[in-house]
C-alpha cells in the first residue's frame, strides 16, 4: 500500500466535518467492546511519583507481532472511539495493544493532584519506556493521535537523547504541531469551541471536587473560549505567565523535528479543521520521518467507507508489519 495514495473516501463521507464528528462517533466503539472491557487496568508511577493509567490488552497466548501504545487527543481518553477502534483492529491482527491515559484524562483526576499541562512531556516518556519493557525482547510502536500525535512526536524526538531500545517506529495521526495557532482555529469555530470547552470545563470541575483545597475553578464558567480559559488558569497553577509562553514550549514548527531518531510515519489532511496543512509543509524532516498528507481525512478520521473504518488502522498495521518478528 502506498501511504500516500492509498486513501479515498467514499464520496458521502468527504466532508472535513464529517470525517472528524465520525472519529469521535461513540456507536463505532460497538465491534470493539470485547478487547476494550478484558484489558488490564495498569498505574504507572514516573520517578517524581507522578501516577497514569493505562489499559493493558494482551493477547492470550504467546505471540511475536509486537506491542502497540496508543495515545489520545486533548480531553480525549484510552476509551475515545478512535483509540478502541485501533485497538480492535490491531488486537485481531494478533497485537498487544497499551492504551495510556494522559494525566487527567478519562477516570484518572484522582492519580495526582498537579493539573495536566501539555508540557508534562517526562512522565509521559517514563510511562512510555515502562510499557515498552512490557514488550520484553519484542518489538514495540507508538500511534499517537491530535495532542497524542504531539507527544508521539517528542518521543521520537527524544530517543536521540534517552533510549527505548525495543521502539522500532512511531505514527503521528492528525498531530498538532502548533498548539497556539490550533487554539485559535478551534476558538473560531463555533463547534469544535463548544465542544472542547464543555470537556475542559467538565474535568476542571472534577478536579475541583476531589482537591477543594488546592483549586477554586468557580470562574471558568464564564469564559467562552480555549485562549481566555487557559490565560486565566496558566498564572495561577502553572510556571507559565500567559499562553504565547506556554505554547512554545510543545510547539513543533520548522526544524522542531529535525533531530528524530526513530522511523516516524506523520499522517494528516488538507481539510483537517483544526490543524492547519501549511504547519507540516514548512517542517524540516530527516531521513527517518516519512510526511503523509491526504486532501481528506478530516481530524482524527480519515474514514474510508460506510463500514465506517479508519484508513490508518490498515495503515499502521502495513507500517508495522514491516519489521522482522
Amino acid at each position: 500500500m502506498n501511504l500516500s495514495k492509498a486513501f479515498r473516501p467514499a464520496a458521502g463521507l468527504r466532508s472535513p466535518h464529517v470525517q472528524s464528528i465520525l472519529a469521535s462517533a461513540r456507536f463505532r466503539t460497538a465491534r470493539t467492546g470485547s478487547v476494550t472491557h478484558a484489558a488490564r487496568e495498569q498505574i504507572l508511577q514516573s520517578c517524581n511519583g507522578v501516577r497514569l493509567q493505562g489499559f493493558y490488552s494482551k493477547q492470550p497466548q504467546p505471540q511475536k507481532k509486537g506491542l502497540v501504545l496508543l495515545l489520545h487527543g486533548w480531553e480525549g481518553s484510552a476509551e475515545s472511539t478512535y483509540v478502541r477502534t485501533t485497538t480492535g483492529y490491531l488486537f485481531d491482527l494478533g497485537y498487544d495493544v497499551f492504551r495510556l491515559n494522559l494525566r487527567d484524562h478519562g477516570d484518572s483526576h484522582h492519580l495526582n493532584k498537579g493539573l495536566f499541562f501539555g508540557t508534562l512531556f517526562d512522565e509521559v516518556f517514563e510511562a512510555v519506556s515502562q510499557v515498552a519493557q512490557l514488550a520484553k525482547d519484542g518489538r514495540f510502536f507508538v500511534a499517537g493521535f491530535s495532542l497524542g500525535g504531539n507527544y508521539a512526536l517528542r518521543i521520537a524526538r527524544e530517543l536521540s537523547r534517552r533510549s527505548i531500545a525495543n521502539l522500532c517506529h512511531v505514527v503521528a495521526v492528525s498531530p498538532v504541531l502548533d498548539p497556539g495557532r490550533a487554539t485559535d482555529v478551534v476558538d473560531q469555530t463555533c463547534l469544535y469551541r463548544y465542544y472542547f470547552l464543555k470537556k475542559w470545563k467538565k474535568s476542571l470541575m472534577r478536579k475541583q471536587d476531589l482537591y477543594p483545597q488546592l483549586y477554586d475553578f468557580s470562574g471558568v464558567r464564564g469564559h467562552n473560549t480555549i485562549l481566555g480559559l487557559t490565560a486565566e488558569l496558566l498564572p495561577r497553577y502553572s510556571p507559565f505567565d500567559n499562553p504565547a509562553d506556554y505554547f512554545r514550549t510543545y510547539t513543533l514548527v520548522k526544524d522542531a523535528l529535525e533531530s528524530i531518531a526513530v522511523p516516524t510515519t506523520i499522517i494528516t489532511s488538507k481539510d483537517d479543521p483544526i490543524i492547519p496543512v501549511a504547519d507540516f509543509y514548512g517542517l524540516d524532516l530527516n531521513g527517518f520521518t516519512e510526511l503523509v498528507v491526504h486532501s481528506y481525512g478530516g481530524h482524527n478520521g480519515f474514514i474510508e467507507n460506510y463500514g465506517l473504518y479508519a484508513w490508518y488502522e490498515r495503515a499502521m498495521a502495513q507500517i508495522f508489519s514491516g519489521y522482522p518478528e
